[in-house]
């Protein structure tokens, strides 16, 4: 986008270079030799002014040569007077100028061509390198006009294409054009709302599912009754719908594991040193500028099975909640356990008040004016993918994320099929 920007900017600047700058070279160039002949004109009728007032024949050399320029030459010719000449000879194809005086007379004022010419090139010159100065401001003001348009709307592009990948967090960065901050004001309150979607999605499934569940358990306790009723065909068709129970709970169970599935789609091996690295530099500055600081305690090699910016947005939200209400240095650690990945993000602060550790999840609850929804959203989106996020601790603060490992399939190649000869 700069690189367009740029590029038809100097485009503009160069055409507009050439249709001004070459006829302004060329006006430039016959204004020096229009200035030239003036110049020598006006010399002529001084001198003609001169042989009005006295005899051409007695007229002093020294006087006229104040007249003429020190490189020209006067020539005067008068009725019945031999031709006189002033001044060294001024080469050939001079710059000549004629002026009749008196009765049949005339005055010539020649000057030699370089001297003209070598004022038409400085004057020429001068313009050119106007010209191209201009050229070179146009291309910086070009460079910082593409800058300041290209890396606004490559910021909304990521911030939108974020959004897209389940990235939710508000950004309250502006660019001072208006029509982009409009943009980004939309983007945010856009994912504000898919963010209290996702919570409600969240919410509405683990709701369905219990309530779902309870029902499905209570069947199936007055259906394992009935099975023992000494009536034959009562105990038939109890066991008939004990099957169909069964089935049911295995259709639900079917569809959970398919919405949770669908909801990974996005997940990929990801190296947690690499992706938490990203999050740990974003948020580093806020820190520094607080007086805190940030730190990074992940080995190499832990491969976990997530969809990438749903890991940065979760944990980049426990570091913003770190940041907003914790204090002290915000420690960001992942190690591997038993079956799964864990990552922590802990602080020092005074900690979680006893009264909001049971509900520091649940949506709107805030230690201070916040929206209250940066950690239920954080649970929904490592959930989405898997995972589980816990408060480990509540003073010092310490919250924790497990993550599904990377399968082997993941990171092994499939094998290349051989091809046998025939």
């Amino acid at each position: 986008m700069r690189r367009r920007i740029l590029q038809s900017t100097l485009i503009v600047v160069a055409i507009t270079a050439f249709v001004l700058g070459g006829p302004l070279s060329a006006t430039t160039w016959i204004l020096v030799e229009d200035i030239t002949r003036a110049e020598l004109t006006s010399r002529l009728e001084q001198i003609a002014q001169a042989l009005e007032e006295q005899d051409p024949s007695a007229l002093d050399p020294a006087r006229l040569a104040l007249a003429v320029p020190a490189t020209g030459r006067l020539t005067i010719e008068a009725p019945g007077q031999p031709s006189r000449s002033f001044g060294p000879d001024t080469g050939v194809n001079p710059v000549t100028e004629t002026l009749p005086f008196s009765l049949g007379g005339t005055i010539t004022l020649t000057e030699p061509r370089s001297i003209m010419r070598t004022q038409q090139v400085q004057v020429t010159v001068i313009v050119l390198l106007l010209v191209v100065i201009s050229i070179g401001a146009g291309t910086i003001v070009a460079t910082i006009t593409a800058r300041r348009l290209a890396d606004p709307l490559r910021d909304v592009a990521d911030r939108a294409a974020r959004l897209g990948a389940g990235d939710f967090r508000c950004t309250p960065h502006r660019h001072n054009i208006p029509e982009l901050d409009r943009v980004s004001d939309v983007l945010d309150t856009s994912a504000t709302a898919l963010a209290e979607l996702v919570q409600r999605e969240r919410a509405l499934v683990g709701d369905v599912s219990h309530q779902l569940r309870s029902r499905i358990t209570a069947l199936t306790l007055r259906l394992d009754e009935l099975a023992t009723h000494p009536d034959p065909d009562a105990r038939r068709e109890a066991v008939a719908a004990l099957e169909q129970t069964e089935r049911l709970s295995e259709v639900l169970d079917e569809l959970l594991e398919a919405s949770r599935a669908a909801r990974a789609a996005g997940a990929e091996p990801m190296d947690l040193r690499e992706g938490l690295m990203a999050v740990v530099d974003e948020w580093r500055p806020a820190l520094v500028q607080a007086g805190r600081s940030l730190r990074l305690r992940v080995p190499e090699g832990l491969l976990a099975r997530v969809t990438p910016a749903r890991i940065r947005e979760a944990v980049g939200a426990l570091v913003d909640n770190a940041t907003q209400h914790g204090g002290g240095t915000v420690t960001v650690s992942a190690r591997s356990g038993d079956s799964l990945l864990v990552v922590e993000v802990s602080d020092t602060g005074p900690g979680i008040p006893e009264e909001l550790v049971p509900h520091v999840f649940d949506r709107g609850v805030s230690v201070q004016s916040s929206t209250g929804l940066g950690l239920a959203l954080a649970r929904a989106l490592v959930e989405a993918d898997g995972g589980r996020l816990e408060l480990s601790r509540a003073r010092p603060p310490t919250f924790t994320i497990f993550l599904p490992s990377a399968r082997a399939d993941d990171v092994v190649a499939p094998a290349r099929p051989t091809t046998i000869p025939r």
